[in-house]
């Protein structure tokens, strides 16, 4: 009998200075090597939501976060047996100090065109899809690039 598996997954927009945090899996992953993503990962049995999510947000970078409301569901699959059902917080620090994980290459606090340019298609359109940009505590997110804002 086959057996399927199913995770529950977090992940961040995670909002600092009118930027949001993107980084970038590393190279090494098996599961979307160098695709720009949000900070989180799978939910650890026995915790709650928000508390998985902080710890995700510490261990990837480690920011102390501010978990804010759910901004939307999706599930995927990533193989014939395995599905993932991921919930997307908004979230806020009070530092943008990064201290990357070996998880990833590299960080970005984006506006909103390098959002467009980095982010992998399945996240932009669930992004699009569920207006997370149109969203008021949202608006007033930079939207001019400043060089020098990746620091692997």
């Amino acid at each position: 009998m086959t057996e399927y598996k199913i995770a529950v997954a977090l992940k961040a927009v995670l909002v600092y200075n009118r930027r949001i945090l993107m980084l970038q899996r590393s190279f090494e992953d098996d599961i979307g090597p160098g695709i720009w993503e949000f900070p989180g990962g799978k939910l650890e049995f026995g915790e709650t939501l928000r508390d998985g999510l902080k710890r995700e947000i510490r261990e990837e970078t480690g920011l102390a976060a501010r978990v804010g409301r759910m901004l939307y569901a999706t599930s995927f699959q990533t193989g014939p047996q395995r599905q993932v059902v991921l919930l997307t917080y908004l979230c806020g620090c009070e530092s943008g100090a990064v201290r990357l994980s070996q998880e990833h290459e590299a960080f970005l606090w984006a506006a909103r065109p390098q959002l467009a340019e980095r982010l992998d298609p399945a996240i932009l359109a669930d992004l699009k899809e569920n207006r997370v940009l149109e969203l008021p505590e949202l608006a007033d997110l930079e939207s001019s690039l400043v060089t020098g804002a990746i620091i692997s």
